[in-house]
């Protein structure tokens, strides 16, 4: 049976989540691929997220080469972005694993 969001194993060390959080924080969602513990299964789940974020917000970037256009997917990405990494990083101070709404699709793909 495949794991839904509230099938992983909860997040009670205090370590596995500021790694989890670190996820959600930018670039910084590099470093729980790097130092992910025992290759954590809680931690690689948050980090795909958040690497799918920072992808977005990179891409939001570039954008704005884009005359019109660029500046109105960059401002609607920052907005998203922001929720979405709020999102994700309360739900590892829960505890829990959300799958955030199309960002968990691509993420899973990775």
């Amino acid at each position: 049976m495949p794991k839904t969001s509230w099938t992983l194993k909860r997040a009670d060390n205090p370590k596995v989540k500021a790694l989890a959080v670190c996820s959600y924080l930018s670039i910084l969602c590099l470093v729980p691929l790097m130092f992910n513990p025992k290759e954590d299964e809680y931690v690689h789940f948050h980090a795909r997220q958040g690497v799918v974020l920072w992808i977005w917000g990179v891409i939001a970037i570039f954008s704005l080469y884009i005359p019109v256009i660029g500046s109105f997917f960059f401002s609607f990405s920052v907005v998203v972005i922001t929720v979405f990494a709020a999102l994700g990083a309360v739900s590892v101070l829960m505890g829990r694993a959300w799958k955030l709404p199309v960002i968990h699709l691509v993420a899973s793909k990775i």
